[in-house]
């Protein structure tokens, strides 16, 4: 499916703007446009569904039996669901928002939010043909770990008193349906309920996902492969955290940034350096962090900004210890 807004990112582009293939600047325009139609795409579908679902189903149970004794289960749930959804860091947030909307526990929504743009399985094909099949087991592990940890932290602070007014709206939800009122609710009150949830949630964020990803797009493609390699592939002590720094501004997807990955390996990157820049630019881009605003307060996105780059940086000097 998502196979079209690559075709229609590229009769834009070539076709209609006639930009020259390989150009720095298509490579940007052509990335803006895949997602932003993509992102709005799921933003739409994903929202309507959800909000379908809450006019329909017991979501409360739901929450209820992630937010007890299952929470722990709750976490390899969340986790486990972004390592199968192809997802960049961008196109995880309409599920996020989604997961909110249902009053999912904050925790296990952030499980997924990290581990999506992590794993997909274009991403695990390319690695394990790459660097053999340990060290695509190794990377699965390390990325859904991350995720769960992630969750368990986020829930420990307690980091849903740092959502905005927006989105504990959002988890009160629009009208506060009873499980009563849901029952009596025509199929045609339950589609006006999730059109004004997605009105509701769209009309925050909708510029926010053009400015995040149009300064994620200028990022692409001018990645300075031979400025990480000599700079990064001393084996330093600040050279782990150094990468990861240097890719959050960065933007890609996991398929994406492989072959950067490979050709830094290539001149000489450390394993573990590569896999730091390299989860770091799919899983904490700037313009996630962007969209996110509108979700976070201040103080979530430095504690998400922080809890990522210390775990991404633990993965990265471990692994160089790891001799593949």
């Amino acid at each position: 499916m998502f196979k079209l807004f690559t075709l229609l990112a590229d009769l834009i582009v070539y076709t209609w703007l006639k930009f020259p293939e390989g150009s720095r600047w298509a490579g940007s325009l052509h990335f803006f446009i895949e997602d932003v139609t993509k992102i709005f795409f799921l933003l739409v579908i994903m929202i309507y569904v959800i909000g379908l679902l809450r006019a329909s189903l017991n979501t409360e149970r739901i929450r209820v039996f992630l937010q007890g004794k299952n929470r722990f289960f709750g976490y390899f749930l969340g986790a486990g669901f972004g390592a199968i959804t192809p997802f960049c860091s961008c196109s995880s947030i309409p599920l996020f928002l989604g997961f909110t909307q249902a009053r999912i526990p904050i925790g296990i929504t952030m499980s997924f939010l990290i581990t999506s743009p992590i794993i997909n399985e274009v991403a695990i094909v390319l690695l394990g043909g790459l660097l053999g099949i340990k060290f695509m087991i190794i990377y699965i592990s390390i990325g859904i770990l991350v995720g769960v940890i992630g969750g368990i932290f986020i829930d420990a602070i307690k980091a849903e008193r740092y959502l905005t007014p927006f989105a504990e709206n959002v988890q009160e939800g629009s009208g506060g349906l009873q499980e009563s009122e849901k029952q009596k609710m025509t199929f045609a009150e339950r589609h006006q309920f999730a059109k004004t949830e997605l009105k509701t949630i769209l009309s925050r964020v909708w510029k926010w996902v053009f400015i995040g990803v149009g300064l994620g797009a200028l990022l692409h493609g001018f990645v300075p492969e031979e400025f990480i390699a000599k700079n990064l592939g001393s084996g330093q002590w600040w050279s782990v955290p150094g990468a990861v720094l240097l890719g959050i501004p960065l933007y890609s997807n996991a398929s994406g940034i492989i072959p950067i990955a490979e050709s830094l390996l290539t001149k000489g990157l450390p394993v573990g350096t590569t896999l730091a820049f390299m989860m770091s630019t799919v899983a904490a881009s700037f313009p996630e962090f962007v969209i996110l605003k509108q979700v976070m307060k201040p103080r979530l996105l430095l504690i998400f900004f922080f809890m990522l780059l210390i775990m991404f940086t633990f993965v990265g000097l471990i692994l160089n210890l790891i001799s593949f």
